[in-house]
């Protein structure tokens, strides 16, 4: 197994989210059905979309956030507690943010 390189994670990571979000928004731009039936699914189908969106750019978001820290040598260590992050938990999710155990506290909190 290959070591792990956290520029080509993050890379391929900011890859994958720059493709789904312009998927997401290549659908959202169709026009939309004459009838009204089908033309109400399609903006439920939107309000799906929508999030999905919101998703994917959030993404975007902490992947750019990674990069920086990568670049300012902070990668790899915990936002909340500053211990560094298992290499595990960082190959899993490259752009983390927390250690496990303030991920977890993080996840209580909200």
């Amino acid at each position: 197994m290959p070591a792990f390189d956290p520029h080509v994670a993050l890379y391929t990571l900011l890859n994958e989210y720059s493709a789904r979000a312009n998927a997401i928004r290549q659908d959202l731009a169709r026009t939309h059905s004459a009838d009204f039936a089908e033309q109400a699914q399609q903006r439920q189908n939107d309000e799906v979309l929508e999030a999905l969106l919101a998703e994917a750019e959030a993404g975007l978001r902490q992947v750019g956030l990674a990069k920086l820290r990568l670049a300012e040598g902070h990668y790899g260590l915990c936002l909340r507690c500053g211990e560094a992050i298992s290499p595990a938990r960082l190959q899993a999710m490259p752009a983390a943010e927390y250690c496990l155990i303030c991920a977890d506290m993080q996840d209580q909190a909200s």
